[in-house]
C-alpha cells in the first residue's frame, strides 16, 4: 500500500509536467505551421508574378513571329515574281530572235485549237500581247482608331497578291499615338506619311452653333484627303491609287477586281472611278450567286474606290472644305462620268464610330454583304462594261422586262421585270416600299446608271426605273 500512495504522489507531480510540455511543443508546431503558410502564400504569390511575366514574353514573341512571317511572305513573293518576270523576258528576248524561215512558215493560232490563246478569257492575246501588271497604290486613311487601322492593313496585307503591285501608303492624321505605335507593328510592309497640319478649322461661317462639331470632324477629313491624295499623286507620282478608310474590310478578290477595273479605266475614259462597294448590298437585294457581275453608276460610292492621277489633277485644285464624297456627286465635278461597282460589294465598314456618328450604318451598312467567293476578273472579258458595248443593251434589257406593281412581283421569277417610277418623289416611294435605299445625291439614287436602279426583291430581279423619254436627273 505504502508503495501505491508514492505512485499516486509521483503521478500527481508528473501529469501536470507532462501536459505542460505537451501544450509547449503544440505551441510551438502551430506557430511553424502558420509561418510555412505564409511562406506558402508569398511564394504562390511569387509564382503568380512570373507565370504573368511569361505570359507576357511569350505574347510578344508571338507577335514578333507574325511580323517576320508577313516580312518573309513578302520576300517570297518578290522572288516568285522576279523570277516570273525574268523567264517572260528570256521568252520576249528568244522570240525577238526567231530565225526568219521560222516566221516565215508560222500560221497564226485557230481560236480554240490546241495551244491557242483564250481569246474570250484573255482578250489582250488577241495581239499576243504579254501584259505586265500595273502599279496601283493603296492609300489607307486613318486617324484615331488603332484598332481598326490594325485589322484593315493587316487584312490588306494578307490578301494582296503582289507587293510590287500594290504597295501600301498609311496617311495619319489627328497625331495620335496609340495610331502610331499600332502602324510601327508593320515595319517596311508600310510607307507612313502625316498630315503636318493638326491646327483647328475655321468655323465662323456654320450655323447654327449646334452644327460646328460635327461639320468641324468632316472638314478636318477633307483637308487630310486632300493631303493624302495630294502626297501619292503629285509626290510618289502613283498613276492609279485605291483608296480605302480605316474601318473597311476587302473581299477576297478585292485585289483582282480593282486590277481589271485599272484596265477598264485605260479604254474608257467615261469611267472616272471603280468602287467596291454596293449600296444596295443587303443580302436580300443581291443575288450573291452572281459575284462576277459588275454595273456601270452614275452615283459615286466610295468605300473603297480606285482614282487616276490625271482625275486627281482636275479635282485637286477645287476640293471642298467639306462633305467631299457628295461634292464628288455634283455634276459640275462627275460631268456625265461613271463608277464601276460590283452585285455583292468587295469592302465591308465596320465603322460604327467616326466623324458621321453612324448615320445609315445601323439601318442599312452594316448588313451589307461582304463577298467570299473569289472571281478571277484578271481571266474574264469585261469589255461589255465599255460604254458603247454597255448602254445599248443594259436599256434593251430593262425596258424589254415586264412592267409589274410592287405587290403582284413574283417572288423567285425567273425572268427580270420592271417597276416604273415617274419622279423623284415617286422613286422614294416605291424604293423604300422595296426595302432599298431611297435617298438620292443631286438627283442621282444610289446605284442608278440613266436612272435606273438593279437589285433583287423577293428573289427576282427588279428594275426600278423612270418612264420614258428620260431627259436625266433632276434635283429637286
Amino acid at each position: 500500500m505504502m508503495k501505491l500512495r508514492h505512485i499516486e504522489r509521483g503521478l500527481v507531480f508528473f501529469i501536470p509536467f507532462a501536459i505542460a510540455i505537451v501544450l509547449l511543443i503544440y505551441l510551438q508546431l502551430d506557430t511553424s505551421n502558420s509561418t510555412q503558410r505564409k511562406h506558402d502564400t508569398d511564394f504562390e504569390s511569387m509564382l503568380q508574378r512570373e507565370r504573368s511575366m511569361w505570359q507576357d514574353r511569350i505574347r510578344s514573341l508571338q507577335a514578333e513571329m507574325e511580323r517576320l512571317q508577313r516580312n518573309q511572305d513578302a520576300v517570297l513573293k518578290n522572288v516568285n515574281r522576279n523570277a516570273a518576270e525574268g523567264a517572260q523576258q528570256d521568252q520576249l528576248r528568244h522570240a525577238a530572235v526567231v530565225p526568219p524561215q521560222a516566221a516565215a512558215v508560222a500560221k497564226p493560232a485557230v481560236p480554240g485549237a490546241a495551244g491557242a490563246p483564250d481569246v474570250a478569257r484573255n482578250p489582250a492575246a488577241v495581239a499576243g500581247a504579254v501584259s505586265t501588271p500595273s502599279t496601283i497604290g493603296v492609300l489607307v486613311v486613318g486617324c484615331n482608331r488603332p484598332d481598326a487601322l490594325k485589322r484593315s492593313i493587316s487584312q490588306i496585307l494578307k490578301l494582296r497578291p503582289s507587293a510590287k503591285q500594290f504597295p501600301i501608303v498609311v496617311s495619319l492624321d489627328c497625331g495620335h499615338a496609340p495610331s502610331e505605335e499600332a502602324v510601327k507593328e508593320f515595319g517596311n510592309d508600310v510607307t507612313v506619311i502625316r498630315q503636318p497640319d493638326l491646327s483647328g478649322v475655321d468655323m465662323s461661317d456654320v450655323v447654327p452653333m449646334s452644327k460646328r462639331r460635327m461639320i468641324e470632324g468632316y472638314r478636318k477629313v477633307s483637308r487630310h484627303y486632300k493631303f493624302a491624295l495630294n502626297e501619292v499623286f503629285n509626290k510618289m507620282k502613283y498613276e492609279t491609287v485605291v483608296i480605302v478608310e480605316d474601318d473597311l474590310d476587302v473581299a477576297v478578290d478585292f485585289f483582282d477586281y480593282m486590277a481589271a477595273g485599272e484596265r477598264l479605266m485605260a479604254k474608257d475614259k467615261s469611267i472616272w472611278c471603280v468602287s467596291a462597294w454596293n449600296d444596295n448590298g443587303k443580302e436580300a437585294a443581291i443575288d450573291a450567286n452572281k459575284p462576277e457581275l459588275l454595273y456601270r453608276t452614275d452615283f459615286f460610292p466610295g468605300l473603297g474606290w480606285m482614282l487616276k492621277r490625271d482625275t486627281w489633277a482636275e479635282l485637286g485644285p477645287k476640293w471642298p472644305k467639306e462633305y467631299w464624297d457628295d461634292w464628288m456627286r455634283n455634276p459640275k465635278q462627275r460631268r456625265g462620268r461613271v463608277c464601276l461597282r460590283p452585285e455583292v460589294s468587295r469592302t465591308y465598314t465596320f465603322g460604327l464610330v467616326g466623324v458621321s456618328q453612324g448615320q445609315y450604318w445601323r439601318q442599312y451598312l452594316q448588313f451589307i454583304l461582304l463577298n467570299k467567293k473569289a472571281v478571277k476578273f484578271g481571266e474574264m472579258n469585261l469589255d461589255y462594261l465599255l460604254k458603247e458595248n454597255y448602254d445599248a443593251k443594259f436599256d434593251q434589257e430593262v425596258y424589254a422586262s415586264p412592267e409589274a406593281v410592287i405587290s403582284s412581283i413574283p417572288v423567285s421569277g425567273q425572268h427580270s421585270v420592271r417597276v416604273s417610277y415617274t419622279n423623284n418623289v415617286d422613286f422614294k416611294m416605291k424604293a423604300k416600299q422595296m426595302r432599298i435605299m431611297d435617298d438620292l445625291r443631286a438627283g442621282v439614287p444610289r446605284m442608278a446608271y440613266q436612272g435606273i436602279v438593279p437589285f433583287m426583291y423577293n428573289g427576282q430581279r427588279v428594275f426600278l426605273a423612270p418612264t420614258k423619254p428620260w431627259n436625266g436627273y433632276v434635283e429637286k
